[in-house]
């Protein structure tokens, strides 16, 4: 089976995040297929590289990082909902002429196509809410 995950939860305050990579882990663990992890709304906050989890809690940005490098996944962050919150790959922030970038592989930064690309290649969509 073919999946494509949405994720629309911030990471520190829904558990959406951390629910959707225990279904990507079972899911990849069961022989199924990720074609696109498509981080969308308050969700694009997971793909943050400057978020630090405090002690003892789980670090989701990291976990998801290494799952994305192990498997080779296709993480797209919401190019609209990562500009409105500041985070910028750092294409976008020589585009915008700022400093710094927050957001780096394996997570890319993309628009809508991407998502809906993802849910016409797949079999199943499944959306983890906020």
């Amino acid at each position: 089976m073919k999946y494509t995950l949405i994720i629309h939860g911030s990471p520190a305050a829904s558990p959406s995040s951390q629910t959707a990579l225990r279904f990507a882990r079972t899911a990849l663990r069961q022989g199924h297929e990720l074609v696109r992890i498509f981080f969308l709304g308050d969700g694009v906050y997971t793909a943050s590289r400057i978020a630090v989890a405090p002690q003892g809690e789980q670090d989701l940005y990291q976990e998801w990082r290494n799952l994305g490098v192990e498997h080779g996944l296709d993480m797209v962050v919401c190019i609209s909902a990562a500009l409105k919150r500041g985070l910028l790959d750092e294409q976008e922030a020589q585009r915008y002429n700022q400093p710094a970038f927050t957001v780096e592989p394996p997570f890319t930064v993309s628009g809508l196509g991407q998502l809906v690309d993802g849910t016409v290649t797949a079999d199943r969509t499944i959306t983890f809410g906020a």
